[in-house]
Protein backbone atom coordinates (compact mmCIF):
# COMPACT_ATOMS: atom_id res chain seq x y z
CA UNK A 1 0.00 0.00 0.00
CA UNK A 2 1.79 3.18 -1.00
CA UNK A 3 1.91 6.74 1.28
CA UNK A 4 -1.05 8.29 -0.46
CA UNK A 5 -3.63 5.28 0.26
CA UNK A 6 -3.85 6.44 3.83
CA UNK A 7 -3.81 9.79 5.73
CA UNK A 8 -0.81 10.47 8.66
CA UNK A 9 -3.99 10.80 11.27
CA UNK A 10 -4.86 6.44 10.22
CA UNK A 11 -0.86 5.57 10.21
CA UNK A 12 -0.72 7.04 13.71
CA UNK A 13 -4.04 4.96 14.67
CA UNK A 14 -2.67 2.09 13.34
CA UNK A 15 0.38 2.45 15.17
CA UNK A 16 -1.02 3.37 18.30
CA UNK A 17 -3.54 -0.18 17.50
CA UNK A 18 0.18 -1.91 17.17
CA UNK A 19 0.96 -1.05 21.20
CA UNK A 20 -1.88 -3.28 22.58
CA UNK A 21 -1.36 -6.38 23.61
CA UNK A 22 -4.17 -9.07 24.19
CA UNK A 23 -5.55 -8.75 27.29
CA UNK A 24 -4.47 -5.95 28.65
CA UNK A 25 -6.80 -3.55 30.17
CA UNK A 26 -6.26 -0.14 28.54
CA UNK A 27 -7.89 2.63 29.91
CA UNK A 28 -8.84 4.39 26.33
CA UNK A 29 -9.03 8.41 25.34
CA UNK A 30 -10.94 10.13 22.40
CA UNK A 31 -10.13 10.47 19.00
CA UNK A 32 -7.22 8.50 17.91
CA UNK A 33 -6.89 6.31 20.84
CA UNK A 34 -10.45 5.53 20.73
CA UNK A 35 -10.27 4.48 17.18
CA UNK A 36 -6.67 2.51 17.72
CA UNK A 37 -8.75 0.57 20.66
CA UNK A 38 -11.14 -0.68 18.34
CA UNK A 39 -8.94 -1.54 15.89
CA UNK A 40 -7.22 -3.49 18.12
CA UNK A 41 -9.83 -5.39 19.38
CA UNK A 42 -10.64 -6.05 15.88
CA UNK A 43 -7.91 -7.49 15.00
CA UNK A 44 -4.81 -8.75 17.05
CA UNK A 45 -5.85 -7.98 20.64
CA UNK A 46 -9.59 -9.50 20.79
CA UNK A 47 -8.96 -10.17 24.50
CA UNK A 48 -8.07 -6.25 25.47
CA UNK A 49 -10.51 -4.35 27.57
CA UNK A 50 -11.69 -0.95 27.17
CA UNK A 51 -11.91 1.49 30.13
CA UNK A 52 -12.88 4.84 29.62
CA UNK A 53 -13.15 7.65 31.50
CA UNK A 54 -17.01 7.89 31.21
CA UNK A 55 -17.23 4.83 33.67
CA UNK A 56 -17.71 2.29 30.67
CA UNK A 57 -15.77 -1.38 30.58
CA UNK A 58 -16.14 -3.25 27.43
CA UNK A 59 -14.49 -6.12 26.19
CA UNK A 60 -16.26 -5.86 22.95
CA UNK A 61 -15.35 -3.75 19.75
CA UNK A 62 -17.80 -1.11 19.74
CA UNK A 63 -21.10 -2.03 17.56
CA UNK A 64 -20.93 1.11 14.53
CA UNK A 65 -19.39 4.21 14.40
CA UNK A 66 -18.24 6.28 16.93
CA UNK A 67 -17.52 10.01 17.82
CA UNK A 68 -16.77 10.03 21.59
CA UNK A 69 -16.81 7.31 24.27
CA UNK A 70 -20.52 8.31 25.07
CA UNK A 71 -22.10 7.37 22.07
CA UNK A 72 -24.51 4.70 22.01
CA UNK A 73 -22.15 1.77 20.24
CA UNK A 74 -19.76 2.27 22.49
CA UNK A 75 -22.50 1.76 25.42
CA UNK A 76 -24.11 -0.59 23.94
CA UNK A 77 -23.02 -4.76 25.35
CA UNK A 78 -20.55 -2.82 27.87
CA UNK A 79 -19.10 -5.23 30.18
CA UNK A 80 -20.23 -2.49 32.61
CA UNK A 81 -21.14 1.12 32.71
CA UNK A 82 -20.35 3.07 35.95
CA UNK A 83 -18.85 5.80 36.71
CA UNK A 84 -15.70 7.66 36.94
CA UNK A 85 -15.02 7.01 40.38
CA UNK A 86 -14.75 3.07 39.57
CA UNK A 87 -12.36 3.37 36.46
CA UNK A 88 -9.96 5.74 38.24
CA UNK A 89 -9.93 3.44 41.11
CA UNK A 90 -8.86 0.61 38.69
CA UNK A 91 -6.39 2.67 37.73
CA UNK A 92 -5.18 3.68 40.85
CA UNK A 93 -4.76 0.19 42.23
CA UNK A 94 -2.62 -0.66 39.37
CA UNK A 95 -5.24 -2.88 37.44
CA UNK A 96 -4.52 -0.85 34.25
CA UNK A 97 -2.08 -1.98 31.59
CA UNK A 98 -1.29 0.60 28.98
CA UNK A 99 -3.18 4.17 28.88
CA UNK A 100 -3.22 7.04 26.07
CA UNK A 101 -2.71 10.67 26.57
CA UNK A 102 -2.27 13.66 24.45
CA UNK A 103 -1.82 17.37 24.82
CA UNK A 104 -0.53 20.49 23.68
CA UNK A 105 3.56 19.94 24.16
CA UNK A 106 5.54 17.07 24.77
CA UNK A 107 9.37 17.40 25.62
CA UNK A 108 12.23 15.16 25.16
CA UNK A 109 11.28 13.28 28.89
CA UNK A 110 7.63 12.58 27.64
CA UNK A 111 6.10 15.01 29.84
CA UNK A 112 2.90 16.52 28.61
CA UNK A 113 1.27 19.79 29.16
CA UNK A 114 -2.84 20.11 28.54
CA UNK A 115 -2.30 23.34 31.49
CA UNK A 116 -1.01 26.38 29.84
CA UNK A 117 1.57 27.63 26.97
CA UNK A 118 3.50 30.87 26.73
CA UNK A 119 3.13 33.04 23.51
CA UNK A 120 4.60 36.72 23.34
CA UNK A 121 1.33 38.24 24.66
CA UNK A 122 0.65 35.85 28.07
CA UNK A 123 0.09 32.53 28.82
CA UNK A 124 -3.17 31.15 27.48
CA UNK A 125 -5.02 28.57 29.15
CA UNK A 126 -6.03 24.71 27.96
CA UNK A 127 -7.98 22.67 29.47
CA UNK A 128 -6.58 21.13 31.78
CA UNK A 129 -5.73 17.40 33.00
CA UNK A 130 -8.76 15.74 33.03
CA UNK A 131 -7.51 12.25 33.46
CA UNK A 132 -3.80 12.88 32.25
CA UNK A 133 -2.05 13.17 35.33
CA UNK A 134 -3.68 10.42 36.73
CA UNK A 135 -2.88 7.81 33.54
CA UNK A 136 0.45 9.33 33.29
CA UNK A 137 1.52 8.61 37.19
CA UNK A 138 -0.55 5.43 37.67
CA UNK A 139 -0.94 2.76 34.24
CA UNK A 140 1.63 0.22 33.82
CA UNK A 141 3.01 1.97 30.47
CA UNK A 142 2.02 5.14 29.14
CA UNK A 143 1.36 6.18 25.21
CA UNK A 144 1.35 9.85 23.96
CA UNK A 145 0.04 10.44 20.65
CA UNK A 146 -0.34 14.33 19.06
CA UNK A 147 0.54 15.80 15.85
CA UNK A 148 4.25 16.33 14.69
CA UNK A 149 4.66 20.47 14.99
CA UNK A 150 7.12 21.98 15.97
CA UNK A 151 4.94 24.08 18.56
CA UNK A 152 4.29 20.55 20.41
CA UNK A 153 7.24 19.03 20.40
CA UNK A 154 8.92 21.47 22.52
CA UNK A 155 12.79 20.95 24.51
CA UNK A 156 10.82 21.85 27.64
CA UNK A 157 6.93 22.24 28.41
CA UNK A 158 5.67 25.55 29.70
CA UNK A 159 3.76 23.31 32.46
CA UNK A 160 4.33 19.45 33.30
CA UNK A 161 0.44 18.58 33.44
CA UNK A 162 1.20 15.05 33.14
CA UNK A 163 4.36 13.28 33.79
CA UNK A 164 7.00 11.81 31.99
CA UNK A 165 9.69 10.86 33.28
CA UNK A 166 10.59 14.37 34.64
CA UNK A 167 13.10 17.08 34.39
CA UNK A 168 15.60 14.54 35.65
CA UNK A 169 16.76 11.39 35.54
CA UNK A 170 15.44 9.26 38.38
CA UNK A 171 13.03 11.37 38.98
CA UNK A 172 9.77 9.42 39.06
CA UNK A 173 11.29 6.96 41.45
CA UNK A 174 11.81 10.63 43.64
CA UNK A 175 8.35 11.22 43.68
CA UNK A 176 7.33 7.62 44.47
CA UNK A 177 6.04 6.45 40.88
CA UNK A 178 6.75 3.00 41.37
CA UNK A 179 5.25 1.91 38.25
CA UNK A 180 4.70 3.59 34.71
CA UNK A 181 6.44 6.01 32.28
CA UNK A 182 5.82 6.49 28.86
CA UNK A 183 6.79 3.92 26.53
CA UNK A 184 6.22 5.49 23.12
CA UNK A 185 5.53 9.23 21.55
CA UNK A 186 3.65 8.19 18.44
CA UNK A 187 3.47 11.08 16.09
CA UNK A 188 2.02 12.41 12.45
CA UNK A 189 6.09 11.53 11.30
CA UNK A 190 7.26 9.18 13.14
CA UNK A 191 7.33 6.77 16.58
CA UNK A 192 9.92 7.66 19.53
CA UNK A 193 10.44 5.21 22.48
CA UNK A 194 12.28 5.80 25.94
CA UNK A 195 14.96 3.48 26.58
CA UNK A 196 16.86 5.83 28.94
CA UNK A 197 13.81 8.00 30.04
CA UNK A 198 14.47 10.67 26.76
CA UNK A 199 13.08 10.01 23.51
CA UNK A 200 14.29 8.29 20.74
CA UNK A 201 13.51 8.22 17.19
CA UNK A 202 12.80 4.51 16.30
CA UNK A 203 10.29 4.27 13.74
CA UNK A 204 9.63 7.12 10.89
CA UNK A 205 6.17 6.63 8.58
CA UNK A 206 6.82 5.94 5.18
CA UNK A 207 7.23 9.06 2.87
CA UNK A 208 8.86 11.21 5.54
CA UNK A 209 11.94 12.90 5.15
CA UNK A 210 14.29 12.18 8.31
CA UNK A 211 15.72 16.36 7.99
CA UNK A 212 12.02 17.41 7.99
CA UNK A 213 11.21 15.58 10.67
CA UNK A 214 14.83 17.17 12.89
CA UNK A 215 13.48 20.32 11.79
CA UNK A 216 9.84 20.18 13.32
CA UNK A 217 11.09 18.87 16.27
CA UNK A 218 11.71 21.38 19.15
CA UNK A 219 14.88 19.04 21.18
CA UNK A 220 17.96 17.91 19.34
CA UNK A 221 16.99 14.62 17.62
CA UNK A 222 18.06 11.55 18.33
CA UNK A 223 17.80 8.59 15.90
CA UNK A 224 17.80 4.82 16.89
CA UNK A 225 20.76 3.02 14.67
CA UNK A 226 18.59 0.91 14.00
CA UNK A 227 15.39 3.28 12.56
CA UNK A 228 13.16 1.54 10.87
CA UNK A 229 10.29 2.40 8.93
CA UNK A 230 6.72 2.16 10.14
CA UNK A 231 4.77 -0.61 8.59
CA UNK A 232 2.05 1.15 6.46
CA UNK A 233 -1.54 0.27 7.56
CA UNK A 234 -2.59 -2.68 5.99
CA UNK A 235 -6.12 -2.82 3.92
CA UNK A 236 -7.55 -4.29 6.46
CA UNK A 237 -6.51 -2.28 8.89
CA UNK A 238 -7.82 0.93 7.02
CA UNK A 239 -10.87 -0.74 6.25
CA UNK A 240 -11.91 -1.55 10.25
CA UNK A 241 -10.58 2.34 10.81
CA UNK A 242 -12.80 3.58 8.24
CA UNK A 243 -15.69 1.40 9.72
CA UNK A 244 -15.77 2.95 12.77
CA UNK A 245 -14.58 7.62 11.86
CA UNK A 246 -16.50 6.74 8.29
CA UNK A 247 -16.65 10.35 7.32
CA UNK A 248 -13.29 11.00 8.21
CA UNK A 249 -14.01 12.92 11.63
CA UNK A 250 -10.62 11.79 13.29
CA UNK A 251 -8.67 10.63 10.91
CA UNK A 252 -9.39 12.77 7.07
Amino acid sequence: MSAMDYTPAEIMVAAAAREIRDGEAVFVGMRLPLLAFCLAKSTHAPGAVGVFENGVLRDLPAEGPIITMGDTPNQCRALKTTDLAEVMTLLSGGHVDLGFIGGAQVDIHGNVNTHRVATPEGFIRLPGSGGGADIACLAHRLLIIMQHQPHRLVARVDFITSPGYGPTPGWRAEQGLVRGGPSALITSLGVFRFPAGRALLCHIHPGVDLEELRRRTGWELEVSPELETTAAPTAQELAIIRKFDPHGLWTA
